[in-house]
């Protein structure tokens, strides 16, 4: 293959591509032979012949893209050279004319197998089964090559990066798909450093307004909290240096999207967080000394400032699944403020940073299994067990393996991960199916327990069974893994595969009674009647009696009428064209419209709307959780919004006031709302809590700024300390 660009490429812009190359060469730190560059250089010359009449949305040549991934795969995650030649070649199967067998006869099978899984399908009808087909397709080739998923998250951290070229429609697609899928699959493999910039660059496409206000308050808080933090360093590295430590010293400015969820987890406001920007210490030393030299370095620490014992967190005894490990603290400055502490190794750091890839390079053939580990073993586990839909696929996959963790432990001692939110069913059903079949209570930390019960991390749990007790549908609502539920389905089923014999006894005896024949087609029927697609659950329905005589004759014997069928017609926005539009939607209601009860959104709010056939749109709040997970979902029925407030017509919003508890303090507030304001209180209820009181209230407004006039009054009384809107 000659080594030279074609001449679709202008002068400058080979200039540009070859000095992007020599970027991508300057990055990649693993490489050892020369062997390796001539694999890596084929597949650049290749893949720059096979894009060279493509452009990018913004006018670019294609093959800049495939460079800047392949960068992103050697400088970021530390990837080598058969990851690194897929990287340059993981669009040309998808967007040329070459195949997957041109890839193997050039490149070889190993190369072939990783592309085949970085290509979409394409055959899938419905877009949002083929959303979720081509995300299980990655997911599912962890189970053979994790590289595949590795060079996909580079691929998405650049088109992030270059999402101002897209329209605003595909913009939210595409940044909620990746907050919801992508950032919390980085974070799963440890990399922390694309897990921080792919939620970073979400916000800033699905809430543009949060993400610029937050930017700038940082930027102006950057000078005053360095300075803060070199004054809390000074006796700090001189106590190091009197111990004869060497130990390095790092300012971190914490990402966007981190203090964003801050702020609404524990409803604060910016100027009440402490953590915007926090110090990481670390330290050069053997793998053998690490534990001990990184508590020396908190030992020290207490010597000079005081910590608060209860925000204190050993990532380093237990790491997180994911391969972190670090000492978290918190310690009062000399100026009375609180500053965040990391402690760690520098081979703590890179896995920290780099994740997967890192770990693998510091790991001992006699090392014990890890979390990450364990995580694989759970991910191949659900991959090789899955019999759903692709949509319950990706739905069990972010529910079971992207949630954070707990660690609880058996009656003998061995400890079991499970998610957040697991109960004492979760747990039964992990241990074996049998147990969580057969499961009445349990002892938790030597107490009696519900089935439904959470788990939290440190319990010891032994479950109690009966060979009386069966699985039964109300369980599904006590557990809260989707493994639990695949191993609890199985066992209804198998129980009620013990009543098929009764059961077709029982539907045969009926049928002779009707005169009816015990046909294929009659069962149809019936089943149909019954909205019963299961054989097994049908004739265990039968011999339960909740499938009567009278059910199966009117399914056979029907008394006549009409049977007419109703059709209900409704126009949809966008009519016949597919294509994505912006609606102008005002409040007067020239179309049907819903307004999310999850998020509330309220008019001059940042709102995006779904155009499913047949139904109203339905309106969120960008940043709604539950709106990311419909993008995510149906970028197709994507509508982006803007909601122009018409009429007298109201929508509800909740607010939550805490105040000192005073005489009088209800009386002011509701003055505000119906004399000076004139609005109207929906609802109202509040707790004396010592010395404060907290009220939560909603109430009736017609856009943004008349909540935010009412904040901004609320807060102006005597005695209110705080007012939130109250964001679910």
């Amino acid at each position: 293959m000659e080594h030279t660009l074609p001449d679709d490429y202008t002068s400058e812009e080979k200039e540009e591509i070859l000095r992007r190359y020599e970027g991508l060469l300057a990055a990649w730190h693993t490489r050892k032979e020369a062997s390796d560059l001539e694999m890596v250089e084929k597949a650049f010359y290749f893949a720059a012949n096979a894009h060279r009449k493509q452009r990018r949305r913004s006018g670019e040549p294609y093959i800049y893209h495939p460079i800047a991934v392949a960068t992103i795969a050697a400088q970021d995650i530390g990837l080598g050279r058969t990851s690194l030649t897929c990287a340059l070649l993981h669009d040309v199967v998808e967007d040329t004319d070459y195949t997957l067998q041109d890839i193997t006869d050039l490149f070889g099978e190993k190369v072939s197998h990783i592309i085949d899984g970085l290509t979409k399908l394409d055959k899938v009808d419905d877009a949002q089964s083929m959303q979720a087909e081509n995300f299980k397709k990655i997911i599912s080739s962890l189970s053979y090559d994790i590289r595949v998923v590795l060079i996909k998250l580079a691929d998405r951290l650049h088109n992030m990066r270059t999402l101002n070229s897209m329209p605003p429609h595909k913009q939210l697609k595409i940044a909620s798909e990746t907050s919801y899928v992508y950032a919390p699959l980085a974070y799963r493999l440890g990399l922390h450093a694309i897990k921080t910039e792919l939620e970073d660059l979400s916000l800033k496409y699905t809430d543009p307004a949060i993400y610029n206000s937050i930017k700038k308050r940082m930027d102006d808080q950057r000078q005053p909290k360095t300075e803060q933090l070199n004054q809390f360093l000074v006796p700090v590295m001189e106590a190091f240096k009197k111990r004869g430590l060497e130990v390095s010293a790092k300012i971190v400015e914490r990402s966007t999207c981190s203090i964003w969820k801050r702020m609404r987890s524990k409803q604060l406001t910016f100027n009440e967080l402490y953590g915007t920007y926090y110090l990481r210490f670390l330290i050069d030393c053997p793998e053998e000394d690490e534990k001990i030299e990184c508590w020396k370095i908190y030992a020290i620490l207490t010597d000079v400032y005081t910590p608060n014992n209860s925000r204190l967190k050993d990532w380093i005894s237990t790491p997180k699944i994911n391969g972190y490990e670090s000492i978290h603290a918190l310690f009062m400055g000399k100026d009375g403020n609180w500053v965040e502490i990391q402690i760690r190794t520098k081979r703590m750091d890179e896995i920290a940073e780099k994740g997967f890839t890192a770990y693998w390079q510091h790991r001992t053939d006699n090392q014990l299994e890890s979390g990450f580990d364990e995580w694989l073993k759970r991910v191949n586990e659900l991959i090789s067990s899955d019999n759903e839909s692709s949509i319950e696929f990706v739905d069990t996959f972010t529910n079971d393996l992207f949630s954070d963790e707990i660690k609880v432990f058996t009656p003998q001692g061995k400890a079991i991960t499970l998610p957040k939110n697991s109960t004492v069913l979760d747990f039964a059903y992990n241990i074996h199916s049998e147990i969580g079949n057969h499961s009445i209570a349990a002892n938790i930390n030597n107490r009696l327990a519900h089935l439904d019960q959470k788990l939290k991390t440190g319990d010891q749990v032994e479950i109690i069974t009966s060979e009386s007790q069966h699985p039964q549908e109300k369980w599904f609502e006590f557990l809260h893994t989707a493994f639990a539920k695949s191993k609890l389905k199985a066992g209804i089923k198998e129980y009620r595969r013990t009543f098929r014999e009764q059961g077709e006894e029982k539907y045969n005896a009926i049928l002779k009674k009707l005169n009816l024949e015990p046909s294929k087609p009659n069962l149809a029927k019936v089943m149909e009647e019954a909205k019963i697609s299961s054989v097994v659950d049908f004739f265990y329905q039968v011999a339960e009696g909740k499938i009567n005589e009278q059910l199966i004759q009117g399914a056979l014997k029907p008394q006549g009428g009409n049977g007419g069928i109703w059709r209900r017609l409704t126009f949809g926005l966008l009519g016949n064209d597919t294509k994505p539009k912006e609606a102008v939607i005002e409040s007067s209601g020239d179309f049907d419209f819903n307004v999310a009860t999850c998020c509330n959104p309220i008019p001059g709010d940042e709102v995006v709307a779904f155009n499913f056939p047949g139904e109203p749109l339905q309106i969120h709040r960008s940043d709604c959780s539950k709106a990311t997970k419909l993008m995510s979902r149906y970028g197709n029925n994507i509508v982006k919004a803007k909601w122009q407030p018409k009429g007298d017509i109201t929508f509800l919003a909740g607010l939550k006031i805490v105040a000192l508890d005073s005489v009088g303090l209800l009386s002011k507030m509701t003055d505000l709302f119906y004399n000076e304001l004139k609005l109207n209180l929906h609802a109202l209820q509040m707790e004396s809590k010592q010395d404060l009181v907290e009220a939560n209230l909603s109430v009736y407004v017609h856009t943004i700024n008349e909540l935010n006039l009412l904040i901004e009054k609320l807060n102006k009384l005597k005695d209110v300390k705080k007012v939130t809107r109250i964001v679910k």
